[in-house]
């Protein structure tokens, strides 16, 4: 990459560039996808502000089309100067964009080397169409290598596609990782055809597969086998636990989800999550519940993502989060320090819920 970068310098050969504006529109490329990345990891995940993202991920990535081959100086160079998630997005998205073979099998050992699961590189594979990567995917899903099938099955989740009856040999493939994705995107396709492949995945021994068997048997109307599972993953406070907590309610009948939480409630470390279970009941009339829960440190976190989904206009009103929870008291200096934490400022919340939504109070869910 050294010499790539020595390249780059120099200015490549194959068209007429700027070099600076090409180097931006690398950089801010690499950026863009890893912000998107993580704005979709929040929870709930702001939309309105991906899109917004999206739109100007796209004009950089417009900018490497035009510049063609000649970018690859400031491509290579990006991932070398900071080898993370957006840097090997854009490093595979151009071996895709260029149909470069060996620079794509460059970015799957890069992908093979993170920390993250590639997330990088699966994200290049679902931002190009599915013509575009067609012919790897079919290659890959049947590979020898575990990480090939991996790569090959994600992209079929990033895209919807359905591999049909290679799928039932997936939810069985001896990685655990590919089974955990495979479970995954049968629960996404709605495979009821293996539905008893996914019960039998509930025995797994690795907890990936075992928690994506569960949520796929909730998509498919079976929830009452995954209860169990989706609810001890959702109180382990794992990165899978708001996921699991949402499957959990949509498993049950809603007067065993609220029990549930009830119980949850009496417990200083699941309280919050019972907080947070509050927005998923899709009921509103808890909000006044939701603003006393937000004067408590500990469930204010939760209590303003609750607020969010069941009340998405929150979003555009001003004043109603803070990212400096040191200016609501010493509880919460304490609670989150010098930590930029967005939380809900729980006055503002109750002035805004009163001007709009009149009416009686409720209590917990």
């Amino acid at each position: 990459m050294a010499a790539a970068r020595n390249q780059a310098a120099k200015g490549p050969s194959e068209r007429p560039i700027v070099a600076g504006i090409v180097r931006q529109h690398a950089e801010q490329a690499a950026f863009l996808w890893a912000q998107r990345d993580t704005l979709m990891l929040a929870d709930p995940p702001d939309l309105a502000a991906v899109s917004g993202v999206d739109r100007r991920l796209e004009t950089n990535l417009d900018g490497l089309r035009i510049a063609g081959p000649a970018a690859w100086p400031f491509v290579a160079a990006a991932y070398e100067d900071f080898p993370e998630k957006g840097e090997l997005f854009l490093y595979a998205w151009m071996a895709i964009e260029q149909s470069d073979g060996r620079r794509l099998a460059e970015a799957i050992e890069l992908g093979r080397q993170s920390q993250d699961d590639a997330r990088g590189l699966i994200g290049a594979l679902a931002w190009h169409k599915p013509r575009a990567i067609a012919a790897e995917v079919r290659n890959w899903i049947g590979a020898p290598d575990a990480f090939k099938r991996f790569l090959g099955v994600s992209a079929c989740l990033g895209h919807a596609v359905d591999p049909k009856e290679i799928l039932s040999r997936l939810v069985r493939d001896p990685d655990a990782r590919v089974r955990a994705v495979s479970l995954r995107l049968a629960g996404q396709l709605r495979r009821t055809d293996l539905a008893n492949e996914l019960r039998t995945a509930l025995e797994d021994g690795q907890e990936q597969p075992r928690f994506w068997a569960a949520w796929a048997l909730t998509e498919l109307g079976s929830g009452d086998l995954a209860g169990a599972e989706l609810r001890r993953v959702a109180v382990s406070g794992g990165p899978d636990a708001i996921t699991a907590l949402r499957a959990a309610i949509k498993a049950a009948p809603e007067k065993d989800a609220r029990a549930w939480m009830g119980g949850l409630l009496k417990s200083p470390e699941t309280a919050p999550l019972a907080v947070r279970g509050a927005g998923m009941l899709g009921d509103r009339t808890v909000l006044h519940w939701l603003i006393h829960q937000m004067r408590t440190p500990a469930f204010a976190p939760a209590a303003g993502a609750a607020l969010l989904e069941l009340f998405p206009e929150a979003r555009e009103a001003e004043g109603l989060f803070t990212l400096d929870p040191t200016e609501l008291g010493q509880a919460f200096e304490d609670r989150f320090g010098d930590f930029a934490v967005k939380v809900p400022v729980a006055a503002n919340v109750k002035a805004w819920s009163d001007s709009r939504f009149p009416g009686p109070r409720s209590g917990a869910p």
